[in-house]
């Protein structure tokens, strides 16, 4: 691969019958040296704070980034370093944990519902609603705690189901103007592994380890099966999922950062304009100043 960012070498087409194990969890480096590296990403957070300047200022749009990963896989710093520009008036970063009980009073979507972005605003989801087909798929007993009637929740249908009312929401988004764009960070085991031992033997990242995410690790291959059938049911031309290898997390931020500014260039936005009347008057009341 060029030091040249292809969003489209990350994309999973609709109807690809993905294999993960395909997919590489690291890739030839985008940057020839630390201080390459640092100017690629400084570059990327400049011109992605004009656009989205000029997002607030169009108010067409709204933006949803998704972010989906295994644990140690770096999302938050991913979203840290990439959004390190953008104006926190502009931007809204959610982290979605375990249900609270009036979240589990709702339907599986109604949480994240709530948090999505107003027109002319970024929103970033730090985990979502896909949660509902992946942490709930390795551990059906979650499902059976959810108050469904027993109906609703047979295995041999429930995640197809699922599937069918995230595209169907996707598309109810993409048709009222909000862009959505997924990124699933790719590991691989044995980095999670390296990255497990440094929040144990380094200090100051003995609090991002805890014993779940060994239990969780014990079912890494449960894991891969069940965002493999979800990246297959769910990548959409009108909200696709890009598989970001996540073994270098520099080169993994570049690639975010890269796909992140062709969604935005995408929408072909401009400042709104104003009128001939208008005009005369901003500069009648600039020659009081």
């Amino acid at each position: 691969m060029s030091n040249k960012i292809d969003s489209t070498d990350f994309q999973v087409p609709p109807g690809d019958n993905l294999k993960l194990s395909e997919r590489p969890t690291k890739v030839k480096p985008l940057f020839k040296s630390k201080r390459h590296y640092h100017k690629r990403l400084d570059e990327g957070v400049e011109e992605l704070s004009e656009l989205q300047r000029l997002h607030y200022a169009s108010n067409r749009y709204a933006i949803l980034f998704i972010f989906q990963a295994m644990d140690a896989a770096g999302k938050d710093g991913a979203i840290r370093h990439v959004m390190s520009g953008v104006n926190p008036q502009g931007c809204q970063v959610f982290s979605f944990k375990q249900p609270s009980a009036e979240e589990l009073e709702h339907d599986f979507l109604w949480r994240t519902t709530c948090r999505l972005p107003e027109r002319g605003r970024i929103g970033i989801f730090n985990r979502s609603y896909y949660e509902e087909v992946l942490i709930v798929r390795v551990h059906p007993e979650i499902l059976r705690s959810q108050g469904l009637p027993a109906g609703l929740i047979a295995e041999h249908s429930i995640w197809e189901d699922r599937y069918r009312s995230i595209v169907d929401l996707e598309a109810h988004l993409h048709r009222n103007g909000t862009r959505i764009i997924k990124f699933f960070l790719h590991l691989s085991k044995d980095e999670q592994r390296k990255r497990f031992r440094e929040r144990i033997d380094e200090p100051d990242k003995n609090w991002k380890f805890s014993l779940a995410d060994v239990r969780e690790r014990k079912r890494w291959d449960d894991y891969m099966e069940a965002y493999e059938a979800c990246l297959n049911a769910t990548s959409t031309v009108r909200a696709p999922w890009y598989i970001v290898p996540a073994d270098d997390k520099k080169n993994a931020r570049l690639i975010i950062s890269q796909i992140i500014l062709d969604t935005m260039k995408d929408l072909r936005m401009s400042y709104p304009t104003v009128s001939k009347t208008r005009l005369k008057e901003l500069q009648a009341i600039g020659k009081e100043l």
